[in-house]
C-alpha cells in the first residue's frame, strides 16, 4: 500500500528520492516523508498530505546544496494504519538516538510489547506508529554493525514488514529486508535504487533484483549482498524489467484512468495474443504447467481474490461450470486461510491479484500450497511474489495500471479466465466446433470493448444525470451479475456515491424497499438467457419511480423503451458479454465521478496494492 525508495549513488539523492515517490503516488497514500545524511548526520523532512507539499518542506528548511551533496536516503509514502497521517507518525522514523532512520511497509502485530520493553530501558517516543518501535528497536541492537542488529531486531518482530535503514554511524550503506512485503532492487551504473515497486526504478535501470521473504540485503552504489535472517548468503537473479517510464505517464488524457479504460483494447489484445489455438479450439497456456491428463483429474475448481479480483473470479465461475462441466467457487482470499478449507490434490486454485503481492491472497496461496492443491497464480506484474511462490499460471500482460481503481486488470482477468475453461472444457467435455466457436469470441474482445469505448462522449452525458445522486443500485444476471458487483465498486471507489450490486432476482428480497422516485437503477439488460426476467425486474422498479439505466445489446430495440437511458454493447457470446459491458460501467464511473469533481485516480483512502491484511 505504502510506498519505499532508497537510493545510493552518484546523483543527488533529494531529487531522485522524490521523483521516485511520484512515481509511487499512485498507490494511494496520505503523507510523505524522506531522510539524507548530510555532513555525518541524518536530516529528515515530513509533510502530510501529497509528495508536493513534501518537496517544498524540503526545500524550504532545506538549503540547495544538501540537495545537491547528499548521495544517499531513504523515503516513504505512507497510508496510515496506526495513528493519524500527521507529521510525526509520517515515516521515515528516527530511533533513539537519531543516527538511524527507517522507512517500513507493513504492519508489526507486537509492537505494543516491545514498546513498553523498550521505554522500560530509557527509549522515548514520538509518535503513534508501529514503526518507531522497529527503528528504535535496531538502534538498541545494534553494537557497531548495522546489518546485525536489523537482523537481530527483525527475529523480534511478529508482522510483515518491507523496509529500508541507514545509519548515520554506517555511512554509504543502505539495509533492505522483507516478510510479506515487496522490496525490488535496482542495479545502475554506480547507483542502486531500492522501491516496494519497479514504476520507482524504470527510470535508472532495467536490472532488477526480488527479495523473497525473509531476505535482508546489505547495499552500497556498487553492491548488492543478500542473505537470509539467518544470516546464510543466497542468490536471486537479476530479471529484467518489460516496461519503460513512459508506460507511467498520462499520454494526453485528463486522468490514468480514462487513459487505462482507452488502452483497452490493445491490452486484452496483448493479453490474448498467441493463446488461442483455432484448428483444435482450444487455448494454449504453457504457464500453466499442465497435460491433458492433469486436467482430467481436476475434480474442482477454487478461485480466490479481493475486491476487482474477486468480481473477476466469479465471471470465471460460470466459466468454468459452464464450458468445462467442473464444480467451480469463489472464495474471498482474507477469509480463506481461517476457514480451515477443505483441499486435496484434484482441486486447481487460482489465486487472482493484480499486483501479485495482495496480502490475503498470498496467504491463501501459502495455505492452499500447504493442503496439496494443485495451485496457480493469475498476475500482471512479472516477477511479484504470488507468481514466484506458485510457479505456475497465466501472466494478463496488461500493462502498468496505474489509477487504483482496477480498469484494464480486471477485463484481462476475465479474458484470461475465459481461455483457462476453455482449456479446461476441451480436455473434458466441450467439441472441437464449439471450442473454435468460443475461441473465436474470445478473440474478438478486444473489436468489442473498443466499440464501446468509442461511446466515451455518448456515455459522458448520460453521466450527467446521475452525478447528483447519492445512491445508485447495480442489477444483473448470471456472468452479468458479478459486472454488476464490479460497476457498483468503481462508482464507489472514484465518486463516492453509495452503490450496490445484487443479482437481478434479490432485488425484491429486501433492497427494493430502499427504492424511491428518481433512484438510479443500472441493469444489465444484455440479450443473454435470463433476460426476460431481469425486464420483469426492471418493471418492478419502474412501477416505484426508479430511473433506469440500462446496459443492452446493440439492435436490441425490445428493451430500450423500458430504459430512461440506455448504453449499446455489440451483440457477443453470454460470457463475453462481460468484458464490454464491465467497460461500459468503468466509463459511466468515470464521467460521474469527473462531473462531481473527485479526485479520480488517486480515491480518498484506497490503496492500488493492498500489502496488509
Amino acid at each position: 500500500m505504502c510506498g519505499i525508495v532508497a537510493y545510493l549513488g552518484k546523483s543527488d539523492a533529494p531529487s531522485v528520492l522524490l521523483n521516485g515517490l511520484r512515481r509511487l503516488e499512485y498507490r494511494g497514500y496520505d503523507s510523505a516523508g524522506l531522510a539524507v545524511m548530510d555532513g555525518g548526520r541524518m536530516v529528515v523532512a515530513k509533510a502530510p498530505g501529497k509528495v508536493a507539499a513534501l518537496n517544498d518542506r524540503a526545500r524550504a528548511d532545506w538549503p540547495d546544496e544538501r540537495f545537491n551533496r547528499a548521495a544517499a536516503g531513504i523515503a516513504h509514502t505512507r497510508w496510515a494504519t496506526h495513528g493519524p497521517p500527521t507529521e510525526a507518525n509520517a515515516h521515515p522514523h528516527l530511533d533513539n538516538s537519531g543516527d538511524i532512520a527507517l522507512v517500513h511497509n507493513g504492519i508489526i502485530e507486537n509492537y505494543r510489547a516491545l514498546r513498553s520493553r523498550l521505554e522500560k530501558l530509557g527509549h522515548v517516543f514520538h509518535s503513534d506508529t508501529d514503526t518507531e518501535v522497529l527503528a528504535h528497536l535496531i538502534g538498541e541492537c545494534h553494537h557497531g554493525d548495522l546489518f546485525r542488529a536489523v537482523c537481530d531486531a527483525l527475529h523480534q518482530v511478529e508482522g510483515t514488514y518491507g523496509i529500508a535503514v541507514m545509519s548515520a554511524r554506517d555511512p554509504g550503506k543502505i539495509i533492505t529486508a522483507r516478510c510479506g512485503s515487496p522490496i525490488v532492487i535496482g542495479i545502475g551504473d554506480g547507483e542502486t535504487i531500492v522501491a516496494s515497486d519497479a514504476a520507482a526504478i524504470i527510470g535508472h535501470t532495467r536490472q532488477v533484483i526480488y527479495l523473497n521473504d525473509r531476505d535482508i540485503a546489505e547495499i552500497t552504489a556498487e553492491t548488492v549482498s543478500i542473505r537470509d535472517l539467518d544470516n546464510v548468503p543466497v542468490d536471486r537473479e537479476i530479471a529484467q524489467l518489460a516496461f519503460d517510464a513512459s508506460a507511467a505517464e498520462k499520454g494526453g488524457f485528463e486522468h490514468f484512468m480514462l487513459k487505462e479504460i482507452h488502452e483497452q483494447p490493445e491490452a486484452l489484445r496483448n493479453a490474448i495474443r498467441g493463446r488461442l489455438d483455432f484448428h483444435l479450439g482450444t487455448a494454449v497456456l504453457s504457464g500453466m504447467g499442465t497435460s491433458p491428463r492433469d486436467l482430467a483429474e481436476i475434480s474442482r475448481v477454487v478461485l480466490l481474490g479481493c475486491g476487482t479480483s474477486l468480481h473477476a473470479g466469479l465471471v470465471g465461475e460460470y466459466a468454468f461450470e459452464d464450458l468445462a462441466d467442473v464444480h467451480s467457487e469463489v472464495q474471498q482470499a482474507a477469509e480463506f486461510r481461517y476457514r480451515n478449507p477443505i483441499l486435496g490434490p484434484h482441486d486447481m486454485v487460482v489465486a487472482i491479484s493484480q499486483s501479485g503481492e495482495t496480502a490475503d491472497t498470498l496467504a491463501a496461496v501459502r495455505e492452499s500450497n500447504q493442503k496439496g492443491a494443485f495451485v496457480m497464480g493469475l498476475c500482471n506484474v512479472v516477477g511479484s511474489t504470488i507468481a514466484r511462490e506458485t510457479g505456475r499460471g497465466v501472466y494478463l500482460h496488461a500493462g502498468p495500471e496505474i489509477s487504483v481503481a482496477s480498469t484494464k486488470a480486471f477485463t484481462c482477468q476475465v479474458s484470461v479466465l475465459l481461455m483457462m475453461a476453455l482449456k479446461l472444457g476441451r480436455g473434458r467435455r466441450l467439441s472441437r466446433e464449439e471450442g473454435i466457436r468460443l475461441a473465436r469470441e474470445i478473440e474478438s474482445i478486444p473489436d468489442l470493448v473498443a466499440a464501446t469505448v468509442r461511446q466515451s462522449d455518448h456515455i459522458a452525458e448520460i453521466a450527467a444525470h446521475y452525478a447528483g445522486h447519492e445512491h445508485a443500485f447495480f442489477i444483473g444476471r448470471g456472468p452479468l451479475y458479478p459486472v454488476a458487483l464490479e460497476g457498483a465498486l468503481k462508482l464507489k471507489e472514484i465518486s463516492y456515491i453509495h452503490a450496490e450490486g445484487y443479482h437481478a432476482a434479490e432485488l425484491k428480497h429486501g433492497p427494493i424497499a430502499l427504492l424511491e422516485k428518481g433512484t438510479p437503477v443500472i441493469a444489465l439488460a444484455n440479450a443473454v438467457p435470463g433476460q426476460d426476467k431481469t425486464l420483469g425486474n426492471i418493471e418492478e422498479c419502474r412501477a416505484r419511480g426508479a430511473r433506469i439505466l440500462g446496459i443492452v445489446t446493440a439492435g436490441d430495440s425490445r428493451v430500450t423503451g423500458l430504459m430512461d437511458d440506455f448504453i449499446e454493447v455489440p451483440p457477443c457470446h453470454p460470457l463475453v458479454a462481460s468484458v464490454p459491458s464491465a467497460v461500459a460501467l468503468q466509463l459511466l464511473a468515470y464521467h460521474i465521478a469527473r462531473h462531481r469533481g473527485c479526485e479520480i485516480d488517486q480515491p480518498r483512502n484506497l490503496a492500488k496494492s493492498v500489502t496488509v491484511e
